[in-house]
């Protein structure tokens, strides 16, 4: 049975969701051990609910459990929706309303801009329902899977990727991010973003100078 797809108990308000995002669904994911050549599977093969999109991404997953293959399925969205998340980073819903935008791609983009930012921020916050096959809960193997980090209102699938995520918005040297949040912590992430974009185009050595001065406080 660990090589036949069981679909897994979706609730009724789900049914045409997808399992990854929250979209409307329009096909099925099969995982199959055999497929992919696991040796020792963790949970035996499922079929859900899945976007088109969704499912592109996590068909090219080389992941061996499908909570692995959630967290690549969000990174993918993240990496391909950068420019929408980044819209929540550099502008509020009201600085959107009120700005003075002309022309017409300037104004179509004040008019769809904060609800592009929003689909985006709420699939990748989607949260798919608990994973039961023939009725046996298996979501108590979730610690598989890195802690997600939730920053802004938008749940990173993890830390590093809230950091690619800023560094690539705001133009920052991403170890260096990655260097500074070693000595502040991510619950101070929000001022570690701060401390490095007043160090864009810094040197390498005025970057050590500064990690030094940190670590020194």
């Amino acid at each position: 049975m660990m090589n036949v797809c069981q679909p897994i108990e979706t609730p009724f308000e789900y049914r045409h969701v997808c399992w990854f995002c929250g979209e409307p669904s329009c096909c099925n994911y099969l995982f199959a051990p055999s497929t992919r050549y696991i040796i020792e599977p963790v949970h035996p093969a499922l079929s859900l609910n899945t976007c088109k999109e969704c499912k592109v991404i996590a068909n090219q997953s080389t992941a061996e459990n499908i909570w692995h293959i959630r967290l690549d399925v969000k990174q993918g969205l993240m990496r391909k929706y950068h420019d929408h998340l980044a819209i929540g980073i550099n502008w509020t819903e009201q600085e959107l309303e009120e700005a003075e935008f002309e022309g017409g791609n300037f104004e179509s983009f004040k008019r769809s801009a904060w609800m592009m930012y929003e689909i985006a921020r709420e699939r990748v916050n989607f949260i798919g329902w608990p994973i039961e096959i023939a009725g046996v809960n298996i979501d108590d193997l979730q610690y598989l899977v890195p802690e997600p980090f939730i920053f802004d209102g938008v749940e990173f699938p993890c830390l590093d990727d809230a950091i690619s995520h800023y560094s690539r918005t705001f133009g920052l040297h991403k170890k260096y991010l990655s260097q500074v949040l070693s000595f502040m912590g991510k619950e101070q992430f929000a001022k570690a973003v701060r401390f490095c974009r007043l160090q864009i185009g810094a040197t390498p050595s005025e970057r050590k100078l500064a990690l030094l001065a940190l670590n020194q406080k």
